[in-house]
Parts: structure tokens; C-alpha cells; sequence
């Protein structure tokens, strides 16, 4: 129980990877705050989480709702940023700026403005973990928007790390997960996009919610862990 007692704040922790985390923080102790905006999804996942899970809608693109959030939720140790829609894939040629600008906001700028607030009210010992993805390391044809914001985080996560110190401050740098990111796919070629993706990692299938968490877990319980990216990806980096 290495959360026993502690409290753990998961931006976008109402599905998805931060649902699953916010799973793996309660079994090990943990009190939680988990958000969205849209508050169906915050009732939906404090009924799924139980008595020791807490819920809050916030605009992460909007500053002034995200201060408010922190300034109610006062002390807490622990900083889980999961927050994301769905993914913004195409090539560059064809990329709307717009929508583009709108990935950047909630993945970029929604973090840095979260950082911002809660780093006053985290107390000594804590740590923040924010998400990027193996395309940082590995792009793939269509994928410019979305490479650029993992790269963009993972630089935001090493300047973080320097000067919040001694704050611990990570990165969780997952692969192919099967997550609602993939939503706006129809379910028959969601679920052949997974087959075929899977078969051709080394663990033979993509990632699954629960695998990410544990990582998001150690990074909180390990002391002696900052200004690292961990990658969990199934070998997607080496195939």
C-alpha cells in the first residue's frame, strides 16, 4: 500500500488510461480527484471508483477554471496529467490549423497551465507525471501534430524536473494502447487496427489501460526517479 494516505489529483482521469490509474492509486491506499469537462463522465467514474475517489469538472483550456480547481482541492501529492482527445492524424497537407491548435490546448497548454496551479499546493515528497507517446521516438507518416506534442512534452517534463526540484517530475511514454482515443474509429476496424497492430509488437498485442497505470504508479512510489521518460510499449520501439 505505497499510497496509503496520500492523495492523487488525475487531469482526465475519468476514462481511459487516468480511469485505470485512479483504479491502481485506490488499491494501493490512495484517496483521488479525478476530472473532466463534462460532468456525466465525472459522476459516471466517481460511481466506478468508490467512496475514496472524489470528482471535478474543469476546462483545462481555460485558466481561470483550472486555478479554481486547485484552489479547492487545497494540499494533494501527487500530479497525474492523462488529459486528451481524440488523436490528430493526417498529413500535414491536409492538416486543419485549427484543429490542430486545438490538440496543442488541452495536450500542451492544458498541462503547463495545470502544472502551474497545483505546483504551489503539492506537498513535500510529491511528484508530477505527464503523458506523451513512442511517436516522439518513433513517427510514422501522418502522425506530424501528434509527434510534435509528445516531443514538446517530454522537453516540458526535463525543464520541469530542473527547476521544481525537488518536486519529481516524469513522463509516461506509452505505445499502441486500446483506450476511447481510438473512438471516433467505427468498432469493426477499431477492433482489426488492434489485431493487426498487435501482431506485430513483441508481446504479440497492444497495451492495455491496467498496463499503463503500473507505470504511472512506480513513477509516484519511486523517490529517486525524475526527469525521465518511461517508455511502455510493448517493444513498439524496436519493431
Amino acid at each position: 500500500m505505497n499510497l496509503q494516505n496520500k492523495k492523487v489529483v488525475i487531469l482526465g482521469g475519468t476514462s481511459g488510461i487516468g480511469l485505470a490509474t485512479a483504479h491502481a492509486a485506490l488499491a494501493q491506499g490512495a484517496t483521488v480527484v479525478v476530472s473532466s469537462s463534462r460532468q456525466d463522465k465525472v459522476a459516471a467514474a466517481v460511481a466506478e471508483l468508490g467512496a475514496r475517489a472524489e470528482g471535478k469538472v474543469v476546462d483545462l483550456n481555460d485558466i481561470d477554471s483550472v486555478d479554481r480547481l486547485f484552489a479547492e482541492i487545497g494540499g494533494f501529492d501527487h500530479l497525474v496529467y492523462t488529459a486528451g482527445d481524440t488523436l490528430q492524424i493526417g498529413e500535414l497537407a491536409h492538416t486543419d490549423m485549427s484543429a490542430a491548435r486545438k490538440a496543442f490546448d488541452l495536450r500542451v497548454f492544458g498541462a503547463i497551465a495545470a502544472v502551474k496551479a497545483a505546483t504551489p499546493t503539492i506537498r513535500h515528497g510529491g511528484s508530477i507525471t505527464l503523458t506523451s507517446g513512442i511517436a516522439s521516438a518513433r513517427p510514422q507518416k501522418g502522425w506530424s501534430i501528434a509527434t510534435s506534442i509528445c516531443g514538446a512534452m517530454e522537453a516540458f517534463m526535463r525543464a520541469l524536473a530542473v527547476e521544481l526540484a525537488p518536486i519529481r517530475v516524469n513522463i509516461v511514454n506509452p505505445g499502441f494502447v486500446r483506450t476511447p482515443l481510438w473512438s471516433n474509429i467505427p468498432e469493426s476496424e477499431r477492433e482489426a487496427m488492434y489485431r493487426q497492430a498487435g501482431g506485430q509488437l513483441l508481446v504479440g498485442r497492444v497495451g492495455e489501460a491496467d498496463d499503463i497505470a503500473q507505470t504511472y504508479l512506480y513513477l509516484m512510489n519511486n523517490a529517486f526517479a525524475t526527469g525521465q521518460v518511461i517508455v511502455i510499449d510493448g517493444g513498439g520501439v524496436l519493431v
